[in-house]
Protein backbone atom coordinates (compact mmCIF):
# COMPACT_ATOMS: atom_id res chain seq x y z
CA UNK A 1 0.00 0.00 0.00
CA UNK A 2 0.94 3.55 -0.83
CA UNK A 3 1.78 5.20 2.09
CA UNK A 4 3.56 8.47 0.50
CA UNK A 5 0.98 10.95 2.31
CA UNK A 6 1.02 8.65 5.79
CA UNK A 7 -0.87 10.77 8.60
CA UNK A 8 -1.76 14.08 6.65
CA UNK A 9 -4.89 15.66 7.13
CA UNK A 10 -5.74 16.98 3.70
CA UNK A 11 -8.72 19.36 2.53
CA UNK A 12 -10.12 19.64 -1.29
CA UNK A 13 -11.82 22.45 -2.26
CA UNK A 14 -13.30 21.72 -6.25
CA UNK A 15 -16.80 22.83 -7.06
CA UNK A 16 -17.22 19.47 -8.92
CA UNK A 17 -18.33 16.94 -6.69
CA UNK A 18 -17.15 13.87 -9.34
CA UNK A 19 -13.35 15.50 -9.14
CA UNK A 20 -13.29 16.13 -5.63
CA UNK A 21 -14.35 12.00 -5.07
CA UNK A 22 -11.57 10.45 -7.63
CA UNK A 23 -9.20 12.76 -5.61
CA UNK A 24 -10.18 11.74 -2.48
CA UNK A 25 -9.97 8.32 -3.27
CA UNK A 26 -6.41 8.65 -5.11
CA UNK A 27 -5.49 10.52 -2.09
CA UNK A 28 -6.40 8.10 0.72
CA UNK A 29 -5.49 5.26 -0.64
CA UNK A 30 -1.36 7.09 -0.58
CA UNK A 31 -2.99 6.43 3.23
CA UNK A 32 -3.93 10.10 3.87
CA UNK A 33 -5.25 9.56 6.87
CA UNK A 34 -7.92 12.07 6.81
CA UNK A 35 -9.43 13.93 3.53
CA UNK A 36 -11.85 16.93 4.13
CA UNK A 37 -13.67 18.15 1.08
CA UNK A 38 -15.39 22.05 0.08
CA UNK A 39 -16.81 23.08 -2.99
CA UNK A 40 -15.93 26.76 -2.75
CA UNK A 41 -13.69 29.40 -1.79
CA UNK A 42 -15.44 30.49 1.07
CA UNK A 43 -16.02 26.89 2.73
CA UNK A 44 -12.45 26.24 2.38
CA UNK A 45 -11.53 28.79 4.09
CA UNK A 46 -14.33 27.56 7.04
CA UNK A 47 -12.60 24.50 6.70
CA UNK A 48 -9.11 25.07 6.94
CA UNK A 49 -9.90 27.44 10.44
CA UNK A 50 -11.70 24.40 11.65
CA UNK A 51 -9.48 21.47 10.85
CA UNK A 52 -6.31 23.72 10.02
CA UNK A 53 -5.11 20.78 7.58
CA UNK A 54 -1.34 19.67 6.25
CA UNK A 55 -2.51 20.87 2.69
CA UNK A 56 -5.36 22.35 1.02
CA UNK A 57 -5.43 21.56 -2.50
CA UNK A 58 -7.58 24.19 -4.50
CA UNK A 59 -9.02 24.93 -7.74
CA UNK A 60 -8.42 28.40 -9.25
CA UNK A 61 -11.72 28.57 -11.18
CA UNK A 62 -14.33 28.21 -8.88
CA UNK A 63 -17.95 29.98 -8.40
CA UNK A 64 -18.25 32.59 -5.65
CA UNK A 65 -14.72 33.12 -4.06
CA UNK A 66 -12.35 31.74 -6.60
CA UNK A 67 -9.51 30.11 -5.17
CA UNK A 68 -6.65 32.88 -6.02
CA UNK A 69 -8.92 35.39 -3.70
CA UNK A 70 -9.15 32.28 -1.11
CA UNK A 71 -5.67 31.60 -1.33
CA UNK A 72 -5.39 36.02 -0.31
CA UNK A 73 -7.96 35.95 2.30
CA UNK A 74 -6.33 32.44 4.30
CA UNK A 75 -2.51 33.60 3.59
CA UNK A 76 -3.33 36.99 5.42
CA UNK A 77 -4.09 35.09 7.93
CA UNK A 78 -2.66 31.77 8.16
CA UNK A 79 0.79 32.61 6.43
CA UNK A 80 2.25 29.60 7.30
CA UNK A 81 -0.59 27.54 5.48
CA UNK A 82 0.95 25.01 2.59
CA UNK A 83 -1.52 25.23 -0.28
CA UNK A 84 -1.46 23.21 -3.15
CA UNK A 85 -3.30 25.11 -6.75
CA UNK A 86 -4.66 22.77 -9.17
CA UNK A 87 -6.27 24.17 -12.24
CA UNK A 88 -7.55 23.38 -15.82
CA UNK A 89 -5.47 26.23 -16.97
CA UNK A 90 -1.89 25.63 -18.01
CA UNK A 91 -0.84 28.61 -19.39
CA UNK A 92 2.59 30.59 -17.67
CA UNK A 93 0.65 33.15 -16.57
CA UNK A 94 -1.82 31.15 -14.11
CA UNK A 95 0.93 29.43 -11.81
CA UNK A 96 2.91 32.57 -12.12
CA UNK A 97 -0.06 34.49 -9.77
CA UNK A 98 -0.89 31.44 -8.11
CA UNK A 99 3.20 31.39 -6.99
CA UNK A 100 3.46 34.90 -6.16
CA UNK A 101 0.39 34.78 -4.27
CA UNK A 102 1.46 33.05 -1.81
CA UNK A 103 0.90 29.08 -2.94
CA UNK A 104 3.80 26.40 -2.69
CA UNK A 105 2.47 24.44 -5.68
CA UNK A 106 0.91 24.00 -8.94
CA UNK A 107 -0.16 21.11 -10.84
CA UNK A 108 -2.71 21.15 -13.77
CA UNK A 109 -5.61 18.42 -13.96
CA UNK A 110 -4.31 17.28 -17.27
CA UNK A 111 -1.54 15.13 -14.68
CA UNK A 112 -0.95 11.68 -13.83
CA UNK A 113 -2.49 10.52 -10.49
CA UNK A 114 0.91 9.76 -8.97
CA UNK A 115 1.94 13.41 -9.67
CA UNK A 116 -0.69 14.72 -7.40
CA UNK A 117 0.25 12.77 -4.60
CA UNK A 118 4.16 13.60 -5.28
CA UNK A 119 2.89 16.69 -5.87
CA UNK A 120 1.09 16.93 -2.00
CA UNK A 121 3.56 15.04 -0.11
CA UNK A 122 6.19 17.40 -1.23
CA UNK A 123 4.23 20.82 -0.32
CA UNK A 124 3.40 19.14 2.83
CA UNK A 125 6.65 19.44 4.08
CA UNK A 126 6.96 23.06 2.96
CA UNK A 127 8.57 22.74 -0.61
CA UNK A 128 7.65 24.11 -3.57
CA UNK A 129 6.00 21.84 -6.44
CA UNK A 130 5.44 22.77 -10.27
CA UNK A 131 4.34 20.71 -12.84
CA UNK A 132 6.91 19.90 -14.94
CA UNK A 133 5.35 20.45 -18.12
CA UNK A 134 5.18 24.10 -17.00
CA UNK A 135 8.35 24.59 -14.91
CA UNK A 136 10.27 25.41 -18.84
CA UNK A 137 7.37 27.58 -19.47
CA UNK A 138 7.41 29.25 -16.61
CA UNK A 139 11.05 29.69 -16.63
CA UNK A 140 11.22 31.54 -20.06
CA UNK A 141 8.28 33.99 -19.03
CA UNK A 142 9.93 35.06 -15.85
CA UNK A 143 13.50 35.49 -18.28
CA UNK A 144 11.13 37.41 -20.79
CA UNK A 145 9.71 39.41 -18.90
CA UNK A 146 6.40 39.69 -20.56
CA UNK A 147 4.58 36.71 -19.42
CA UNK A 148 1.47 38.36 -18.02
CA UNK A 149 -0.26 40.77 -19.70
CA UNK A 150 -2.31 41.53 -16.86
CA UNK A 151 0.99 41.87 -14.35
CA UNK A 152 0.02 45.52 -14.03
CA UNK A 153 -3.14 44.60 -11.98
CA UNK A 154 -3.35 44.55 -8.35
CA UNK A 155 -4.49 41.33 -6.45
CA UNK A 156 -7.97 42.88 -5.88
CA UNK A 157 -8.44 44.26 -9.77
CA UNK A 158 -7.06 40.67 -10.99
CA UNK A 159 -9.42 38.83 -8.86
CA UNK A 160 -12.54 41.19 -10.89
CA UNK A 161 -10.68 40.86 -13.75
CA UNK A 162 -11.09 36.56 -13.39
CA UNK A 163 -14.92 37.25 -12.81
CA UNK A 164 -15.74 40.21 -14.93
CA UNK A 165 -14.06 37.83 -18.11
CA UNK A 166 -16.09 35.17 -17.66
CA UNK A 167 -19.08 37.12 -18.63
CA UNK A 168 -20.59 38.20 -14.84
CA UNK A 169 -22.18 41.65 -14.23
CA UNK A 170 -20.77 44.27 -11.80
CA UNK A 171 -23.47 44.06 -9.06
CA UNK A 172 -22.89 39.94 -8.95
CA UNK A 173 -19.33 40.38 -8.31
CA UNK A 174 -20.13 43.12 -6.15
CA UNK A 175 -21.68 40.79 -4.28
CA UNK A 176 -19.56 37.64 -4.31
CA UNK A 177 -16.58 40.06 -2.63
CA UNK A 178 -18.84 42.04 -0.16
CA UNK A 179 -17.76 45.76 -2.11
CA UNK A 180 -20.50 48.21 -3.14
CA UNK A 181 -20.87 47.86 -7.14
CA UNK A 182 -19.33 51.91 -7.54
CA UNK A 183 -16.42 50.35 -6.35
CA UNK A 184 -16.08 47.49 -8.56
CA UNK A 185 -16.72 50.14 -11.17
CA UNK A 186 -13.51 51.98 -10.09
CA UNK A 187 -11.75 48.40 -9.89
CA UNK A 188 -12.99 48.26 -13.52
CA UNK A 189 -12.43 51.34 -14.90
CA UNK A 190 -8.52 50.77 -13.70
CA UNK A 191 -8.65 47.14 -15.57
CA UNK A 192 -9.86 49.00 -18.61
CA UNK A 193 -7.40 51.68 -18.35
CA UNK A 194 -4.15 49.28 -17.52
CA UNK A 195 -4.84 46.75 -20.59
CA UNK A 196 -6.00 49.17 -22.72
CA UNK A 197 -9.47 47.95 -23.29
CA UNK A 198 -12.82 49.27 -23.80
CA UNK A 199 -15.33 46.26 -23.34
CA UNK A 200 -16.52 43.05 -21.87
CA UNK A 201 -15.37 41.44 -25.09
CA UNK A 202 -11.62 42.70 -25.16
CA UNK A 203 -11.22 41.95 -21.60
CA UNK A 204 -12.49 38.05 -22.57
CA UNK A 205 -10.20 37.75 -24.86
CA UNK A 206 -7.31 39.28 -23.28
CA UNK A 207 -8.16 36.40 -20.30
CA UNK A 208 -8.61 33.91 -23.30
CA UNK A 209 -4.99 34.67 -25.19
CA UNK A 210 -3.70 34.97 -21.46
CA UNK A 211 -4.77 31.28 -20.63
CA UNK A 212 -6.60 33.14 -17.57
CA UNK A 213 -10.56 31.49 -19.33
CA UNK A 214 -10.93 27.80 -19.77
CA UNK A 215 -11.87 26.29 -23.47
Amino acid sequence: MNTLLNKLTILLADDHAIVRMGFRLLLEGAGAARVLEADCGEAALVQFEQATPDVLVMDISMPGMGGLAALSRLLAHRPGARVLMLSAYHESIVPMRALKAGALGYLSKRCQPDELVRAVHQVSQGRRYLDPELAQAVALANLSGDADPAGALTEKEMQVFLQLAQGRSVNAVAQDFHLSPSTVGTHLYHIKQKLNISNAAEMTMVALRSGLLDV
